[in-house]
Parts: structure tokens; C-alpha cells; sequence
């Protein structure tokens, strides 16, 4: 799979004490073309459908943290995962700072606590993950097509795409956009955040009463979404999303 590369994306970040950290882009370029080998070897050596089990919500996830730790590899463990699961942010910045800053915590024994890592003091980057948005199968029975089904390619029916996070603090975002191509999921579009502020992500919605296991979120909003397309990294070469991404954000920034 071939990408068309923004050389003038911005991906400097200022860290949580205060220094500034440039990610190149040859990492996501690495990151991407790991994230396709670790697919393509699911589908070829697995007998069973494993996209399928996980479902649309854990396929998602599982795209956003395969290209996680696809991009702490490749940075030669200058980001590293966050090692709780609920903490903040996803990939840890190891500057001096940040080496110094996790020594202390673990020389502490606090390795495995949340709350030396939620937030940790010295920042990172987020990655989210979506497959965008779709009709309702009512809509889709409307205009007289199908609803996607899992592994079919959503683009011609695509309406819109975001992010969501659990809190409005989220900055040095890792936005990334995967739909179905040859039945298993891939990544189209990857954007990065690094201007974000709470006004760029919607009130917080909390889970209804007897909601089961939904938890609080907030959506970006157009605006978000268009923050992050003016520094969009890497969009698969093919006119179809090149197309869709520019005409939903009102712009001809991306061009084949």
C-alpha cells in the first residue's frame, strides 16, 4: 500500500515539562508499513476470522494500539506504552525528562499504579483510531443500499469520521482513519494534533443509568476534525479517500 506523505506536517510537541520533541516522519511511514505486515500475517497464518471476534469497537481499538506500538518501535524507544491501561497519554515520551521522571516511579514501586501515569508528568501523544461513520441501516434501506458489514469497504458510503476521548484535555493526538480493503482492516488516513484544546472536543457525555459498561466521553466536534486535517500526515494514495477526506473538511489540502 503506497501513501501520499504531507513534508510539511508539523509534529513538534511540547512536552509536560516544557521541551520541545519533533517526531519524524519517517517513523509513521515505518510504523504504518509494520501495522500492514502484522494484518496481512493475521489474514494469511490465522484459520479463524479474528476481526470478526473482536467486532467493530475492539478492531478499532486494536488498530489504534498496534499502531502504538508499531510507532514505539520505530522511534527506538523514545515513546514507550503507558503502562496502565487507563492511563494518560498512550505513548510515553522517554526524553532525559522522561527516563529520569520513570526511574523515580519505578524505583518507588509505583510501576504498576495509575496514578503516576494518569496523567504522566512529562507528556507524550495520544492515538486514536475510527472507521468513520456510516449510515443507519434504516438510512442505508432509504436510499436503497446495505449497510457495511464487517470487512467491506466503507468509503462509498462514508459520511463523516472523529475521535473521542474520556476527558477534554487530550492534545498530541495520533488521529487515525482504517477502513476495510480485501476484507481486513487498513489504514487509510493518519493526522496529528498538536494545537488542541478543550474547545476542540464536545461535552462530556456521561453513561446513561443501567447503560452497562459505557463509560463518559467527549466527540470531537467538525472543527477538531478539521484542526487535524490542516495537519494531516499520511493518506493512502487513492482518489476515493483523498476525495472524501478533502471534501468533508471543506478544503483541497491533500492532493493526489
Amino acid at each position: 500500500m503506497t501513501y501520499l506523505i504531507n513534508s510539511k506536517a508539523n509534529t513538534k510537541f511540547v512536552s509536560g515539562l516544557g521541551n520541545e520533541e519533533t517526531i519524524d516522519l519517517l517513523i509513521f511511514e515505518k510504523a504504518l508499513h509494520d501495522v500492514h505486515n502484522v494484518v496481512s500475517a493475521i489474514t494469511k497464518d490465522i484459520p479463524v476470522d479474528i476481526f470478526s471476534i473482536l467486532g467493530m469497537r475492539n478492531l478499532s481499538a486494536f488498530i489504534g494500539e498496534l499502531f502504538a506500538k508499531s510507532l514505539a518501535k520505530e522511534s527506538k524507544s523514545r515513546f514507550i506504552g503507558n503502562p496502565h491501561q487507563d492511563g494518560y497519554p498512550d505513548l510515553l515520551l522517554m526524553d532525559e525528562h522522561g527516563i529520569e521522571l520513570y526511574e523515580e516511579i519505578r524505583g518507588m514501586g509505583k510501576i504498576r499504579d495509575k496514578s503516576p501515569f494518569s496523567p504522566f508528568k512529562n507528556g507524550g501523544i495520544e492515538i486514536k483510531a475510527t472507521c468513520g461513520s456510516v449510515p443507519t441501516p434504516i438510512k442505508c434501506a432509504k436510499l436503497g443500499i446495505e449497510k457495511p458489514d464487517m470487512g467491506e469497504t466503507r468509503i462509498a458510503v462514508m459520511h463523516g469520521y472523529d475521535w473521542k476521548a474520556h476527558h477534554r484535555e487530550t492534545n498530541n493526538l495520533v488521529g487515525i482513519l482504517w477502513d476495510f480493503l480485501d476484507g481486513a482492516p487498513h489504514i487509510v488516513a493518519i493526522f496529528f494534533g498538536n494545537t488542541l484544546t478543550e474547545n476542540d472536543w464536545g461535552k462530556i457525555v456521561q453513561p446513561k443509568e443501567g447503560g452497562g459498561r459505557t463509560t463518559s466521553v467527549s466527540i470531537m466536534p467538525r472543527s477538531g476534525v478539521n484542526k487535524m486535517y490542516k495537519n494531516w500526515i499520511a493518506v493512502k494514495e487513492d482518489p476515493r479517500y483523498v476525495k472524501f477526506i478533502n471534501e468533508y473538511n471543506g478544503g483541497a489540502l491533500i492532493k493526489l
